[in-house]
């Protein structure tokens, strides 16, 4: 079964050390995708997101602009990030490992998401929702995110590892209408 993303109430996050002593959090404010989600075998389920580089948020313009440059993201010649997913693993009624292959300026790794179900409802008006919670920390350095400047007091400016959180509502997608029987 189909659903969609609801980008009015997801969120894609992420945080990385800054200076080696603090997190400097940020999120992605444009994305995509879809999600078949097999209610009945939750191993069945495919993820597909698109992420737009140059909708990153840190609530600082010049790091933004910086972010999207070619020393990182490289939006005008990279301008999405995609994960894909390849596999999922439940390991309750309401935790998942998800695997997938993530691809960042045309660099494909595999990463693995921590997955929690947080249940569903349906609104007033009708739309069935789920919600979910995906964590998962990779490494830039293996998507060529190199960028750095050496600090005088040792280590360096940006972190290696950046811890990436989504919070996830699907609005399942009405199904199509069967064939008219034929009299």
């Amino acid at each position: 079964m189909s659903w969609t993303i609801d980008t009015s109430h997801t969120q894609i996050q992420f945080s990385v050390r800054h200076m080696m002593i603090t997190k400097v959090r940020g999120n992605f404010e444009k994305f995509s995708g879809t999600v078949d989600l097999d209610e009945n075998h939750p191993a069945n389920t495919t993820v597909n997101i698109q992420v737009e580089t140059a909708s990153v948020n840190t609530r600082e313009p010049n790091r933004d602009n910086h972010l999207r440059s070619p020393d990182f993201f490289n939006s005008t010649v990279y301008p999405s990030m995609i994960f894909k997913s390849t596999q999922v693993d439940v390991t309750d009624k309401n935790h998942a490992c998800l695997a997938g292959e993530m691809t960042i300026r045309d660099i494909t790794h595999p990463v693995v998401w921590d997955v929690e179900f947080a249940g569903m409802a349906k609104s007033p008006w009708g739309a069935v929702s789920a919600g979910f919670t995906a964590t998962t920390k990779i490494n830039r350095k293996d998507w060529d995110l190199t960028w750095n400047k050496p600090l005088e007091t040792g280590g360096v400016l940006v972190g290696d590892e950046i811890e990436i959180s989504i919070e996830l509502e699907l609005v399942k997608q009405p199904e199509k209408e069967t064939a008219a029987k034929v009299a």
